[in-house]
This record gives C-alpha cells, structure tokens and sequence, in this order.
C-alpha cells in the first residue's frame, strides 16, 4: 500500500519493541489499529460521498437529454394534430390508374 518492504517493517517492528517496550507494545499496536481503521472507514466515506455526486450529475445529465429529446419528439408530433383513430382505415387519395406505357402486349413481345 505504501511501498513498505517486509525488511523495513522488521525495522519498525524492532524499533517499536525497543523504545516502547514489552509491556506496552500490545496496548501501542491495538492503538494504532483503532486510528487505522478510523482513517480507513474516513476514506471510504469519503470516497462513497464522491461516488454519489458523480452518480447524481450522471443522471440530472441523462434527464436534461431526455426532456430535449421528449421536447424535440413533441414538436415533430404536436398533439392537437389531427391522427386517423387506431384501427380505422387512413383517408387516402383513390389510387389512379398507371398510364399505358408504349410496350407491346406479352403475346406480340419477341423472345429473347
């Protein structure tokens, strides 16, 4: 996590042992554990704290594209325009009949 080697924590362990002492290194390390997990638990807030505001702007982001969106839909189909009702037939001009092209009838074509 820091970059501490396992010779250097010897080190510190020894040190500890020395200046503290015997009888109070367990009292000392169970302090230190304490604060420790204090911090830890501190970051994690923190960092939970940081997940939700990102989280937060995410989706006011994703709202604000969707009521454009909503908004643009809206003016493509206004409501007060005028829809055949579902299941009716659309009024459709009548088909015209095609107009007669200058090709000769199956029978008189020759054959390839």
């Amino acid at each position: 996590m820091f970059g501490v080697d396992s010779s250097e924590l010897a080190v510190v362990a020894i040190l500890a042992l020395i200046f503290i002492g015997p009888k109070e290194l367990p009292n000392a390390l169970r302090t230190v554990g304490y604060w420790v997990g204090r911090v830890r638990g501190m970051a994690r807030h923190f960092t939970s704290g940081i997940e939700n505001m990102i989280r937060e702007a995410e989706l006011e982001e994703m709202e604000k594209r969707w009521k454009e969106e909503n908004e643009r839909i809206m003016r493509l189909h206004p409501a007060d325009a005028h829809y055949p009702e579902p299941g009716q037939p659309d009024d459709m001009p009548p088909v015209t009949e095609p107009e007669p092209a200058d090709e000769l009838p199956i029978e008189q074509r020759p054959l390839p």
